[in-house]
């Protein structure tokens, strides 16, 4: 779902006002012992499974996602500051279920809200990218979130961005792409 939105209630009030990783634990610092691996698999569409059983309580999803962390190796872990385990993520940890467009041209702030709550507006720390797959030639849109874990953009949301693409010439092509916090993010070629 994407709004045009102001005042106070909108994800960009949000982001303006909080520095989301002071909500969550510092992760990026702890580095504790490997304890192996936990049956626990997020699967492309943000659902996290138990023993192939989908986790139902979204508080739930939500702590856990808020000690997840990609490490080095290209493994993903749930981390306390004694505790290391492995956990299988089919594609990206989570997935950007929503975006709020904020002013236009350049000055626009596209505003994303994942499943398990994060809000981010893209830009320098928050970029866009595009992977697409080498088989089907079909896109696939992701923003960083936070110490390198992304969001795949939702299909919905992904349509969204698209529309409020624009024409800019780069390295003698033209290429399509948005804005956000003054960065051109390209999404493709016109």
């Amino acid at each position: 779902m994407v709004t045009k939105a102001s005042g106070t209630d909108s994800f960009l009030s949000l982001v303006e006002q909080l520095d989301i990783d002071q909500h969550n634990p510092p992760v990026h610092t702890w580095h504790p012992e490997y304890c192996g691996e936990i049956d626990i698999r997020i699967h492309r569409n943000g659902t996290w499974s138990y023993h192939d059983s989908p986790i139902g309580r979204h508080r739930l999803v939500r702590l856990l996602s808020t000690v997840l962390r990609l490490d080095s190796d290209g493994e993903y872990y749930l981390v306390t500051p004694t505790e290391k385990l492995r956990v299988n993520v089919d594609d990206a940890p989570f997935v950007a279920i929503e975006m709020e467009v904020h002013g236009s041209g350049e000055e626009q702030s596209l505003v994303f809200r994942t499943n398990v709550e994060d809000v981010v507006a893209a830009g320098i720390d928050h970029p866009i990218r595009i992977s697409e797959n080498q088989e089907t030639g079909e896109p696939s849109p992701y923003i960083m979130i936070r110490h390198g874990l992304e969001a795949i953009i939702s299909r919905s949301v992904f349509y969204e961005l698209v529309n409020l693409a624009v024409q800019k010439k780069y390295d003698q092509e033209i290429v399509l792409g948005v804005w956000s916090r003054h960065i051109f993010f390209q999404l493709g070629l016109a």
